[in-house]
């Protein structure tokens, strides 16, 4: 979290900063971050608490830098794409590529920081899709968010009408 002092393996005190660049959404359940980065930009060192799920709004090529020396991870990323992750070390993001990075990252507070220990999920507990001008009938809650606007929110499950283009996040684990 914002202001956390980590120490590297040189020993250097690093001030780590927010998991992304504003909130758009926060209740108990969720945390909803904006992630951009001009090409070029770094998001500098942070740590996530909570597991979550990157939505990809527009894409690009990025690299992640790990402070404990591992070795890069290198992303490529597109509009509509999704990918979820646990809990994970300290490390930042480059946007390496030539064209704005923007994604939404769903943290899932009630898997990391509202427990004493993160918990993982299985592969079926977090699903992802991406609809356009539909009406769902959704069983149990999801996240919806807008791929275009700052529309997002955490739905109860039932009838929605979502025009435009969204990701719909099942939360199936709050459905067990």
């Amino acid at each position: 979290m914002r202001g956390d002092v980590v120490i590297s393996p040189s020993g250097e005190e690093i001030v780590l900063v927010d998991v992304g660049r504003r909130v758009l959404h926060d209740d108990p359940v969720i945390r909803v971050w904006e992630v951009t980065l001009e090409p070029g930009e770094t998001h500098p060192w942070h740590l996530h608490h909570n597991p979550y799920v990157v939505l990809s709004i527009e894409g690009s090529e990025g690299r992640m830098d790990w402070l404990d020396g591992s070795g890069p991870r290198f992303i490529s990323e597109h509009r509509g794409g999704f990918v979820y992750r646990p809990v994970s070390p300290v490390h930042r993001l480059t946007n390496i590529g030539t064209t704005f990075y923007r994604n939404r990252l769903v943290e899932l507070k009630d898997l990391g920081e509202n427990l004493p220990e993160p918990l993982d999920v299985r592969p079926d507990d977090v699903g992802v899709r991406t609809v356009t001008d539909v009406t769902l009938d959704l069983e149990g809650p999801h996240v919806l968010a807008a791929l275009d606007g700052e529309d997002v929110r955490l739905h109860p499950g039932g009838p929605c009408r979502l025009d435009g283009e969204w990701f719909v996040v099942e939360l199936a684990y709050l459905a067990r």
